[in-house]
This record gives C-alpha cells, structure tokens and sequence, in this order.
C-alpha cells in the first residue's frame, strides 16, 4: 500500500496501544460549554477593536461573513464527528478519506492552528491583566509587561496563564470541563453587561461611513484591510466548534452530544458576537476604540463607568483562559491521535491511568504557548491560527463531500443540510478568506508544511501504523 494513498478504517481503530484509551466523561452540556468557551474570547474582548480599525463599521459585516462561513463547516464538523467519533478532529477524517499523506498535512497544520490559538487568546488575556496589575501596582516593570516587539523583555502574564492552564488540563478531562462551565457564565454575564451599559449611549453616526476601508480585501503597509481583510483576521473569533470534535472520543454519546454541542455552540456564538458588536459601535466611534488592548472595558471606561469596567476587565482575566484551556485541550487530541497513529512518537500517545489524559503532551504544548505568547504580537499570532483552520476547514468539508459520492447509503447520525451547497461554500469561502490573509502569513504557512513534509518523509510515513500493512 503506497504510503500516499493508505487510509485508516472509517468504522473503528487501528493500531491503538495499551494505556492509550481516553474516558468517556462529557455529556452535550459540556461540549456546549467547551464551544462557547473556545468562540467566546478573545476575539470579542480584544479582535473587537482590531476589527475596526480594518474595515471601520464595516466589521459588522466582517463578523456575519466569517460567521456564515464558520457556520458552513460547522456543519460539515458535525457529520464528520457524528460518523467518526475519535479523537484527531480534521485529521482523523482526513485519514480515512483522502489518505495518510494528505492527513499529515492537515495535522501538522492543527498544530499549528491549536498551539499558535493558544498563545494568542494568552497574549489577549495579558492585555486586560496587564490593565488591572498597573491599576492596583502602578510601578510594576513594564518590560515583564511586553513581548520584545514592543520594547520589553517577555509578556510575563501569557507565559503564566498558559502554563497554569496546562496544568489544568493535565488534572483531567471532567474537572477541567467543570472548571470551563463556571467561567463561561462569568464569561456570558460580564457581556451582558456591556451591552446593558453601552446600549444608552448608542449613536447611529458612528456607522457612518459604514466602509470606509471599501469592502474587499486589499494591503496597505502590509495590513489587509477592508471588511474581507477583517473577516479573514475576526475568522478567529469564530471558530472553536473544531475542538469540539477533538473530544469525540470522549462523548457519552457522539450521536446525539456532539451535534448539539457543534451547531448549538455556533448559533449561540453568532447572536451573541453580533451583539456585542453592534453596542461597541453603536456606543463609540472605531477609531476611538480601535488601538485598545482592552476595547470593551475602555468603552464602558470612557462612557464613565470606571467601576463596571474594571468589573469586565476582571471577568476577562477570569473567563477567558477558558478559550486556552478548549484549544489546549484540542492541541493534546491530536498529538494523541497523531502519537497513536505512529505518525509522532509513540510516547506522546501515553495517558495516565488516574487522570486518563495524555499529561506529557499537554505540557509541552503548554511550554511551546507560552515561548510563544511571552514573545509575539497578538496581530500576528492570530494571523497564523487562522491559516492552519482555514486549511483544516477545507479538508473537513472536502472530506463529508468525498463520502456522500462514494458511500451516499452509509448511515449517518447527523447530516449536512443541502451538502453539495454547503460544503462546496465552505471550501470556497475559507480559500477566499485564506487569500485576505498577509502575504507574510500564507508564506510563513507554506514554509511550515514544507518543514512537516520533511518531517513526514524522513520519519512518521517509516513509523505509520499502516507501514506493514
């Protein structure tokens, strides 16, 4: 069997190894909250102004536009995930369909996307933490208060926050899920209250002009602006519904869980983002608010709410480790199944018998967030996740496509409504939104496979499970 063309068995595993098994511990309420964890972060407390200062008003259209294409995937995630519930997400349905070599590809860009998300939710929590740790110790050296590409030293408080979460998750599966459950609603209430306070000072001037960047993507000082720049980089605050299929594995029951868990998170997500951001603009102009680090609780700061924003600032630092913990969480799945597949070293598929998480993988993804967190700007952090989804997304939906021409009788738990609409719109319009991104980004992304299929030749292709078969 040529190793470009071997694929795993859609029905069941192969080649799994002794301590190697996940538990099945999460029930739909779980998933929910692990999407709404993962979507709801630091995309709307901090992307929130980045996306103004791209498209202006426009951002608006930028979140529905990413969301619809969001949407499109989520659908096909959730008959994938329905039909495959392993833990390997993209990956895994990418091996029983189109391959070994084409799944590497697609796991080597989730690596990507899952440990680059991690520093970048890390270095938007550090950005409220920041805010609150001068408030209260004004003379706190700002050079452990910035990476080297703002003129200090490291960003001592995403190094913190990663590598608190890592140990977290290595305490195991439930307790971290618990953990996520409480802090989404501290997450969800502290929203709430921004839009409550932000609604009265509501000025429909400040969506005019609505574009002023014009609509399509286009480079200015090596920024892509305009409302398709901003959907290709806001595209960040959407997705997390992926991770939710990296927990297939240990869903009480895949068929009914996870689909709620994918498309109920995704609806949720949506409504509340939309929100959020009309009262953002509705209650300041984006140029105003657009440079923050903090953009939410500025906004309320500024409208003379100096206690409810530092109530938001708080909740911030509270919930959103959360969206680390969820794409942490994803990260270690696909090692594992990477590692289980004998496509990575066999080791890093290892779970520990009383928590019955892989610990080791989880803290090396831990250290890596954290190098990276404590060094780079969030602009060019989420940039780079974004790459890796968008290619994740696209093999997903290429995938379920694959599958309805080849095997239309197999049964299916969930299937993708109209999917020779939807899927072909997923793939186009995460190409589409692929193309807004840097030129620098899609160099640096094609130069990062070039290094994985390196990887691939020189060793997992002679190490796969599939090698003697």
């Amino acid at each position: 069997m040529s190793f470009l063309t071997r694929r795993t068995a859609i029905d069941g595993d192969i080649g799994h190894i002794a301590g190697s098994g996940l538990k099945a511990t999460l029930g739909w309420p779980h998933l929910v909250a692990l999407g709404v964890g993962a979507i709801v972060g630091t995309g709307i407390y901090t992307l929130t102004g980045e996306a103004a200062g791209l498209a202006g008003p426009g951002a608006m259209l930028s979140f529905l536009i990413a969301g619809a294409v969001c949407a499109a995937a989520a659908l096909c995630y959730a008959e994938m995930a329905t039909l495959m519930p392993r833990a390997g997400s993209a990956y895994t349905y990418s091996y029983a369909v189109m391959g070994e070599t084409i799944a590497w590809i697609v796991g080597w860009s989730l690596i990507l996307e899952y440990t680059v998300v991690c520093a970048a939710v890390a270095v938007g929590w550090a950005g409220y933490a920041s805010g609150l740790l001068l408030q209260y110790f004004p003379d706190f050296p700002q050079a452990l208060l910035n990476g080297p590409h703002a003129g200090g030293i490291v960003n001592l408080p995403a190094v913190v926050i990663a590598l608190a979460v890592a140990a977290l998750l290595s305490a195991g599966t439930r307790e971290s899920a618990r953990v996520n459950f409480v802090l989404v609603i501290v997450k969800l209430v502290a929203l709430a209250g921004f839009i409550a306070l932000a609604l009265p000072a509501f000025n429909g001037a400040n969506f005019t002009p609505f574009m002023p960047h014009g609509f399509w993507a286009h480079e200015v000082d090596g920024v892509k602006m305009g409302v398709m720049g901003a959907a290709a980089i806001i595209f960040f605050a959407f997705y997390g519904f992926d991770a939710i299929s990296t927990a297939s594995e240990e869903t009480k029951n895949p068929s009914r869980d996870l689909t709620i868990g994918i498309v109920g998170s995704m609806l949720l997500c949506t409504l509340i983002y939309m929100g959020v951001a009309a009262a953002a603009i509705g209650a300041m102009a984006p140029a105003e608010f657009a440079k923050s680090k903090e953009p939410l609780a500025f906004i309320i700061r500024e409208l003379g709410h100096d206690q409810a924003a530092g109530l938001i600032g708080l909740a911030a630092v509270i919930a959103m480790p959360t969206v680390i913990m969820v794409f942490m969480y994803g990260q270690t799945r696909v090692f594992f199944a990477m590692a289980r597949d004998g496509l990575l070293p066999k080791f890093m598929s290892r779970v520990n018998s009383r928590t019955g998480t892989p610990i080791l993988v989880t803290m090396f993804t831990g250290v890596i967030a954290a190098i990276l967190g404590g060094a780079l700007p969030l602009g060019e952090i989420v940039s780079l996740a974004n790459a890796g989804t968008l290619a994740a997304f696209i093999a997903t939906a290429i995938a379920m496509m694959i599958l309805r021409v080849q095997q239309p009788a197999r049964p299916r738990r969930f299937k993708t409504p109209l999917w020779f609409i939807v899927g072909p719109f997923a793939v186009l319009g995460c190409a589409y939104l692929f193309a807004g991104l840097p030129t620098k980004t899609m160099v640096f992304f094609v130069i990062w496979n070039a290094i994985g299929l390196v990887v691939y030749l020189l060793y997992s292709r002679r190490k796969s499970n599939l090698t003697t078969l």
